[in-house]
């Protein structure tokens, strides 16, 4: 045998570098391996990268500083599958880092990311693009991104993916672009919401929670409503709703089914298909505070419905809110509250609440620390008072009088307005208008009067026009200083407003005192301009007009020329001649003190001796003509003021000379005060009406009366 020969080692190309095997330890080595032209490096690199970034989210801020986003933005979009899926999976969980984000808005990487969604690309790429995208989402200036990149149609594609990261993923997305209004609209034009609904029947239970709430959000736009409802979606929900096992869900469920409760279509379809029933059963069954408050909300919506409420009026629902007022926790009491004001539009369901002693808790709940709960409370009794006289006295056997009452000062504007419709309800009852006044409703109401919202504006003149029927009443108006406030709202450009407070002025203007200082604080002027608008005028601002004027004869009478056959004049009637509209009423004292001059004559009518009339100061004489009662008292206590102030003169003789001069300057001048006008006393015309009176009043017969007079008046005057 020959002997063996070595046999001689093959050589390799010169060009060519021998495989070396690198072990990083560092995540700086792994960012400049990124830069690599090698697929194998790039892979691995992208790799390493991903698994230090899931470690931490100081990891993930770290591969920001050494450089990592910009080359992994460009490797999503490399032609190899592998490098473009770790750098994808990288890149989406860095993405959940404040810092990257931040700097991926310089990168405009939205587009290339989206670009990942394509049914070409494998579930991992899809996990972690979508990843990416849920996370950068909750910025709006991505949102707006992803919108303009058309992102919204492969994320809905990618709802129905069998993978359920791929699902979660990208209804989270969703969920965050539908914060924006026009995401939710374009989520129903592109046929959104079938994939939505199937997602309530996953096993994961948060991606059914992010289904839901996607779905609650967009379905507060009224289209998607329409499509809710044609996509059989009220049936899914009432799945959720009708199953135990999702419990979890109902709260949100029940949300979805207010949204979509707004049209009387939707209502009618809800109803047949047992949707009541089960809103019954979620307040009777539910342990959950807030399950119970939806549904009691969902069934206030379906109360505004007429047909609604008799079908549950007829289930007898006052009970089930009677007895949910009980509830300790304020949101189902609120909840209870709103639904008893719309259920109560239903006249048979206000007698069943009083009958059930439901008004008395009610009541009490004005006295609760949240403003919410106050303010559907007033909102419930004004509802139940509304041509309830009944209820009217049960709030009032519950002294909610006085609550409501403190309830108009109250900060939340709701409480105030409500509280105010209530006490208007209710002062259609004169033991309540005195009970309601007893507690101080006019100032606190007066106060209101000069806000600057509409709605308590309105109510607040409501509720002064339905307690200034009584002269009481308009004489703690007077006091109070609310007539020029009512009258300033005559300016409002709020047509609302105008008409409401005419109508308040003309329920004031029915005594003659009240009716002479609102034509004194500029009621008649404006008034007379309103009458002149074909706008602004109304049968409102009309009738406040004649009834200020039917009020002050004289004024009426100077301003018409002519007076009706239900007009009396009494004794201070005076005829100054025409006036023209906007030109001021010249008061009969200050007429009686211009010098005889060219002008004719004013007429005043007096028939009554010197001592029976009312001797009129200066303020007076401008503001009304009082009644014999008023003149007594008037007198006496002018009468009466005079002595002490004479006394107190000579009490100060004993002092200084200076102080002296001055103690004895004060009588003078109140006395110069104190000095009235009178109207002049006419004594042939008091015979006058004397001799008629004795002559015709002791005749029966009507005719023989006028007959009396005529022939009476012919004698005398010709």
């Amino acid at each position: 045998m020959g002997k063996k020969v070595k046999k001689e080692a093959e050589t390799c190309p010169k060009d060519v570098f021998d495989p070396l095997s690198i072990e990083s330890k560092t995540a700086t080595t792994a960012v400049l391996m990124l830069s690599s032209p090698e697929e194998e490096v790039l892979a691995k690199a992208c790799e390493a990268i991903h698994k230090f970034a899931e470690k931490g989210d100081e990891n993930k801020t770290c591969l920001m500083c050494l450089g990592a986003i910009e080359p992994l933005s460009l490797l999503i979009s490399h032609e190899d599958k592998i490098v473009r899926r770790n750098a994808v999976m990288a890149l989406g969980v860095m993405a959940s880092n404040n810092e990257v984000k931040k700097h991926l808005k310089c990168l405009d990487v939205i587009p290339a990311i989206i670009s990942k969604l394509s049914p070409e690309e494998n579930v991992m790429v899809h996990e972690f693009a979508t990843l990416c995208l849920a996370s950068l989402s909750v910025d709006f200036s991505y949102k707006i991104q992803i919108f303009e990149s058309n992102g919204l149609e492969p994320l809905i594609q990618l709802l129905s993916s069998p993978d359920p990261d791929v699902k979660k993923n990208s209804v989270e997305c969703i969920f965050n672009l539908v914060q924006d209004v026009q995401n939710r609209a374009a989520v129903q034009r592109l046929n959104g919401l079938p994939p939505l609904l199937d997602l309530l029947r996953s096993e994961f239970s948060v991606i059914q929670q992010l289904a839901l709430h996607t779905i609650e959000k967009i379905t507060t736009d009224t289209e998607t409503c329409v499509a809710f409802r044609n996509v059989q979606g009220f049936e899914r929900i009432l799945e959720v709703v009708a199953m135990k096992e999702f419990s979890d869900l109902h709260e949100g469920a029940l949300r979805v089914i207010l949204n979509c409760l707004e049209d009387t279509e939707s209502m009618q379809l809800f109803q047949t298909m047992g949707g009541l029933e089960q809103l019954l059963q979620c307040v009777g069954t539910s342990t959950v505070a807030e399950v119970k408050a939806n549904a009691v909300k969902a069934i206030a919506k379906m109360a505004q419905s007429s047909e609604n409420r008799k079908i549950l009026h007829e289930r007898n629902i006052e009970k089930t809110l009677t007895d949910l007022l009980t509830q300790e926790n304020e949101s189902v009491r609120t909840a209870v509250c709103q639904a008893v004001a719309t259920v109560s539009k239903n006249l048979s369901s206000r007698d069943t609440f009083r009958s059930l002693d439901g008004i008395r808790p009610i009541v009490q709940l004005l006295n609760s620390e949240g403003s919410e709960l106050r303010m559907a409370a007033a909102e419930a009794l004004s509802s139940l008072t509304n041509s309830n006289n009944l209820n009217a006295y049960a709030i009032y056997d519950a002294e909610g009088d006085r609550l409501l009452v403190r309830q108009l000062q109250d900060s939340c504007t709701g409480a105030a307005v409500y509280a105010a419709m209530a006490l208007t309800n209710m002062a259609s009852q004169e033991e309540l208008r005195k009970s309601i006044l007893a507690h101080e409703a006019m100032p606190a109401l007066v106060e209101l009067l000069h806000s600057t919202d509409n709605n308590i504006l309105i109510s607040a003149v409501q509720a002064v026009a339905s307690l200034t029927c009584d002269a009481e009443a308009r004489q703690e108006l007077r006091n109070v200083g609310g007539l020029s406030a009512l009258v300033q709202l005559l300016k409002s450009i709020n047509a609302e407003i105008r008409r409401n407070a005419s109508w308040a002025i003309s329920v004031c203007a029915n005594d003659e005192i009240t009716a002479s200082e609102l034509c004194n604080v500029g009621a008649l002027e404006i008034l007379q301009e309103i009458s002149l608008s074909s706008h602004r005028s109304n049968k409102f601002s009309q009738l406040a007009l004649q009834k200020l004027l039917d009020s002050n004869l004289s004024l009426k009478y100077s301003l018409t020329g002519h007076l009706s056959s239900s007009d009396i004049t009494t004794d201070g009637f005076y005829d100054p001649g025409q006036i023209r509209v906007g030109h001021q009423f010249p008061v009969l004292e200050d007429i009686s003190k211009q010098v005889v001059n060219q002008h004719r004559a004013t007429i005043a009518v007096n028939g009554k001796p010197q001592n029976q009339f009312i001797p009129k100061g200066p303020e007076e004489g401008k503001q009304d003509s009082p009644t014999d009662t008023t003149a007594s008292s008037v007198l006496n206590g002018r009468r009466s003021s005079k002595t002490p102030s004479k006394t107190k003169g000579k009490g100060h003789k004993e002092e200084d000379e200076k102080k002296k001069e001055e103690d004895e300057c004060k009588p003078h001048q109140k006395i110069m005060v104190e000095e009235t006008w009178s109207l002049p006393y006419d004594a042939a015309f008091h015979n006058l009406v004397k001799e008629a009176a004795e002559s015709i009043m002791p005749l029966k017969d009507e005719v023989k009366m006028y007959t009396a007079l005529a022939m009476f008046l012919l004698t005398e005057l010709g």
